[in-house]
């Protein structure tokens, strides 16, 4: 199937059953280029799910996924090589520090230590994180846990992020800058989209949304 490389995420079809729940329904999807995109539901919706799908993780029972035209399960290293990704929950050892988590990511993805320096030190300092580099992961807030995960899924200069529900439990101050780091991604030229479980949050955050409701998508509008 031929895919439109002018979007950044194509969703054709996606579905996914557990037992006998069909937990995303035929799902269809176009995310324009350089735009904050949102997925907006309850708990239990299947956000997670549709999330976990778009990133190469669970395969879908029909359908496909599409990074800027790439099939994301016919060719997954040339789909991800553009990818940002932050899950609900970050799992990262507790004894950790920021640097070591930022290292291991930078080690994932085949990044040059010398140039992972510069490009850390940046992001940290761009958005007064640089603390947050020698600190132990145990220690850090909600909102802590989730900047620096931010930091960490820009840090190989992806085209597209995929967010799953990164405001949750963030303070105001936190998700202020958050707002403001995908901004800045957005204008230099990426594009990011997150889920969320409140209007509030896309209406905030995002230049244009979907519902999802029992795993189907509906159009809503974000002014």
């Amino acid at each position: 199937m031929d895919a439109d490389r002018s979007f950044a995420l194509q969703l054709n079809g996606l579905c996914k059953q557990f037992s006998d729940r069909l937990v995303v329904d035929h799902a269809d999807l176009r995310v324009p280029d350089r735009c904050v995109f949102g997925v907006v539901g309850p708990e239990g919706a299947g956000k997670t799910t549709l999330w976990s799908m778009s990133v190469g993780l669970l395969p879908p029972d029909e359908g496909d996924v599409r990074i800027f035209g790439v099939d994301m399960w016919a060719e997954p290293a040339r789909a991800k090589a553009v990818l940002g990704t932050l899950p609900d929950e970050p799992t990262i050892p507790d004894h950790w520090t920021g640097r070591d988590w930022l290292t291991s990511v930078a080690m994932w993805n085949g990044l040059d230590p010398v140039k992972l320096a510069v490009r850390a030190e940046r992001l940290l300092g761009l958005w007064d994180l640089t603390e947050a580099e020698t600190t132990l992961v145990r220690e850090y807030s909600t909102g802590m846990r989730k900047k620096m995960g931010l930091v960490v899924a820009l840090l190989p200069e992806p085209r597209l992020l995929l967010l799953d529900d990164p405001f949750a439990g963030v303070d105001a101050e936190s998700a202020e800058l958050m707002r403001e780091m995908l901004r800045d991604f957005v204008d230099g030229g990426g594009t990011a989209v997150l889920s969320t479980d409140t209007d509030e949050v896309a209406e905030e955050a995002c230049d244009d949304a979907v519902a999802i409701t029992d795993g189907r998508l509906v159009p809503v509008p974000c002014p």
